[in-house]
């Protein structure tokens, strides 16, 4: 059972990135359209699990089903879908520590959009991320072993931000 660390911004975060997308891109070629840096590690000052979170946009999923070797070859163990339809999800690890996952969704999925006006609309709004810091950082108290139960704990607070983040987008 991993315990739910949650730890102050790293600025090195946005390197590590810009550095694990580009190996990305270059491993994949042409079958990575873009990809975005997204999470709470994309939001700088607030408080993360430091792990970064990656989403790549793709122009056929099956085609990175078969790519599955050269994800494997960057250190990346594909998970398939991992409970997220037309999803494709990778996890890398530094030793027993969750380095960084990649969701790989086709070109034009929403969510895309929403994970990206989740962060952007977060780092427009100092104090809202400031608020989500917060609320993560108790339910990792609260629930440092029960990942279900910090992820119900922050449900209702990313709800609200991604229908806000819509309307702010929109306007």
């Amino acid at each position: 059972m991993r315990k739910i660390e949650i730890v102050p911004h790293d600025p090195a975060w946005a390197d590590l990135a810009t550095i694990e997308a580009a190996q990305i891109m270059c491993a994949l070629g042409a079958s990575i359209l873009a990809i975005h840096h997204i999470g709470s590690t994309a939001i700088p000052g607030i408080m993360a699990k430091p792990t970064l979170d990656l989403l790549a946009e793709v122009p056929n999923l099956g085609e990175i089903d078969e790519l599955n070797p050269r994800m494997e070859a960057l250190g990346y163990a594909p998970r398939g879908e991992n409970g997220i339809p037309g999803r494709r999800y990778f996890v890398k690890f530094t030793g027993e520590t969750h380095f960084c996952h990649v969701h790989m969704f086709l070109t034009g999925n929403p969510e895309i959009v929403r994970h990206i006006n989740f962060r952007d609309y977060l780092i427009a709004h100092p104090a809202e991320a400031e608020a989500y810091s917060r609320l993560k950082a108790a339910l990792a108290a609260q629930f440092p072993y029960d990942s279900v139960a910090y992820t119900d704990g922050k449900e209702q607070f990313i709800r609200e931000i991604d229908r806000k983040a819509s309307r702010w987008r929109s306007s």
